[in-house]
Parts: structure tokens; C-alpha cells; sequence
């Protein structure tokens, strides 16, 4: 991944409207080092002198219980161990809850380049957040060829050869109500193993469409900002391709998955031929995806049908064609 500083975590946070609510307090100099870890530690023990896997590389955050120790070691006279703590290349210190650290905290962390930041919120929201913003910024991610549009809730990813509908597809989506994420590129991230989250790979271009025959088009202004969103769960994927008349295609709902930087995604191909109303079935298995998610599975429940159907006919069949024996 590209370099991200602390200085770019506290822009990021603006842009983000500042839901951290972080601020430096000292140790400007420092805002320069680089993150590299998306974990953050909780330095009580070396601060109490156990150094053996010290997270060091990670953020240090100094909640409401570290902080009281640290005024019980200036108490006493005992700043060895802190001392010992900046001579690791910490990325910053933050203090939360609002918390202030003392003169000589920061005259050390000062010397050794760090810097020091600090936040309002108490250490447990603050962590949910940070979290989420880390798991961001260092997700494994991948750009593809294709259109990601949310229909019905559901973040659709739209792939296919050049040429074979899928900015058109996404324009008539659009027009029905729905709203595009990206076209052309989409970046995925992987959050946690858990999920996959679509966005556009340049989020100045993310909102204009090339459509053939008219050029560029920016939905925003065509439709409107209720058309448009940065970024979605990419929950299903659907695969356009040109009929293939020797080709046999599912007509069941047998499921396929697609296996995307660790993550299974349920996926459809779609036959593009004169005729097809491909808006429509895509809306469709929207709508089933949906219905899926809530435990109901069109194909299961057709197939159970289907068992009990042959189970009575064959009951039938066993009771009027058997003959009686004396």
C-alpha cells in the first residue's frame, strides 16, 4: 500500500468529518512518520517495564487508566521506563478522554520526534473508530473492469467483455431509481475477511459514465445526488456475456461464487441477446439476493416442492397398482 502518515490520518479524519475528533497537542515534527500497522496498543505494561513484544510500530493509546499511572511514575520520580518506551519508533501517542499529558511527557516525546494527538471521545468509541478507519486505510484491495450500482439495497457488481452492455445496463438501473457507485474501474478492499466494499478507483471520475454513441455523462447532474454514493458492499456479482447457443446456462438458481481477495461472492451470469430485458433481471436477483439474506431460497424451496411432489406420486402409483394377495 501507498505510504500513510499521521499527518494524512488527521486529513483523512477531517474529511471524514472529523468523527475522531483528533487534534495535535505537540510533537508536530512528527506527524511525518508512517503508519504501517493497522493494530493499536495499549501500553500499560511497558509502561510498567515488560518490553517483550512490545507493539511498538502500532499506535499508543493512552486511555483514563494509563494515564493515572503515568502521573503515579512522575510521582515518584520514575520516568526510566517511559523514557525507554520513545526510544522505540512509536508512529504517535494519543490521549483520550479528553486527557492532558504533563510537561515532561512531552518535552520527551518531543526530543525522540513523536507526536502526540489527542481526542475527546473515551478510549472504547474511540477504538471502535480508529479501527474502522485502519482496517480501511490497510485493506488488501483490487481494482477491476466493471460497473458497481446499489439496486434495491443490494451493491451490484456489473462485469463483462468491453462492449457488451454494462454502462447501459447501469444508465437504464439508474434512470429506474437506483444509484451508481463507480463505472468503468471499481476499487474492492477486503474489511476484516468479512466483507468486500466497492468504490471508485479516482473518486473525482467515480460519478461520470461513457456511454457509446453520447460520450461522457455525469449522473450527478443527469439524475441528480440521490443517484450517487461513494461507496457500498459489493454483494452480488453478475457476469454479462453474449448468448452462446451451444452453451447451457443455469436455469434453476443453482448457486455460484466468485472468490475475490478471500471473499466468496454469490454470482450470476447473464445472457445478453435482442430482447432480454437485462435491467429487470438484474433488479430481480436483487430482490433475491435480498430474500436469500432473510433465509428464503426460491431454488430450495422449489426443489423441496418438487421431492414431495414425486413422493406423493409415487405413494399414488404404489396403492392403486398394487394388487391384493389372499
Amino acid at each position: 500500500m501507498p505510504s500513510f502518515s499521521i499527518l494524512d490520518l488527521l486529513d483523512l479524519d477531517l474529511k471524514e468529518h472529523n468523527h475522531l475528533q483528533l487534534n495535535c497537542i505537540a510533537g508536530r515534527s512528527g506527524l511525518s512518520r508512517s503508519l504501517t500497522t493497522s493494530k493499536i496498543s495499549r501500553p500499560g505494561l511497558p509502561l510498567s517495564g515488560f518490553f517483550d513484544e512490545f507493539s511498538y510500530e502500532s499506535i499508543q493509546l493512552f486511555g483514563r487508566g494509563e494515564q493515572q499511572y503515568l502521573k503515579k511514575l512522575e510521582t515518584e520520580n520514575n520516568l526510566k521506563s517511559l523514557e525507554k518506551l520513545f526510544s522505540y519508533p512509536i508512529p504517535t501517542c494519543i490521549f483520550c478522554d479528553g486527557g492532558n499529558p504533563s510537561l515532561r511527557f512531552i518535552e520527551i516525546a518531543e526530543r525522540s520526534g513523536c507526536s502526540i494527538l489527542q481526542t475527546d471521545l473515551d478510549s472504547a468509541d474511540f477504538t471502535r473508530g480508529l479501527l474502522q478507519m485502519l482496517d480501511e486505510i490497510f485493506a488488501d484491495t483490487k481494482t477491476i473492469h466493471g460497473v458497481l450500482v446499489e439496486v434495491y439495497g443490494i451493491g451490484v457488481l456489473i462485469i463483462g467483455d468491453s462492449g457488451v452492455g454494462k454502462s447501459e445496463t447501469a444508465l437504464e438501473l439508474i434512470d429506474r431509481g437506483h444509484r451508481l457507485i463507480s463505472d468503468d474501474t471499481v476499487k474492492l478492499r477486503n474489511i476484516s475477511d468479512t466483507y468486500l466494499i466497492g468504490s471508485g478507483e479516482n473518486p473525482s471520475l467515480a460519478h461520470h459514465m461513457e456511454v457509446r454513441g453520447l460520450g461522457i455523462l455525469n449522473l450527478a447532474n443527469l439524475f441528480g445526488v440521490g443517484s450517487i454514493r461513494d461507496k457500498k458492499q459489493v454483494q452480488l456479482m453478475v457476469h454479462l456475456e453474449e448468448w452462446d447457443s451451444s452453451k447451457s446456462y443455469e436455469r434453476i438458481g443453482e448457486e455460484m461464487h466468485e472468490n475475490i481477495l478471500g471473499i466468496e461472492v454469490p454470482k450470476l451470469i447473464i445472457p445478453v441477446k435482442p430482447g432480454r430485458n437485462v435491467p429487470i433481471i438484474i433488479e430481480t436477483a436483487a430482490r433475491n439476493e435480498r430474500l436469500k439474506k432473510l433465509g428464503y431460497y426460491s431454488a430450495k424451496e422449489f426443489d423441496q416442492s418438487v421431492l414431495k411432489w414425486l413422493e406423493s406420486e409415487s405413494a399414488r402409483n404404489l396403492y392403486y397398482n398394487n394388487e391384493e394377495t389372499f
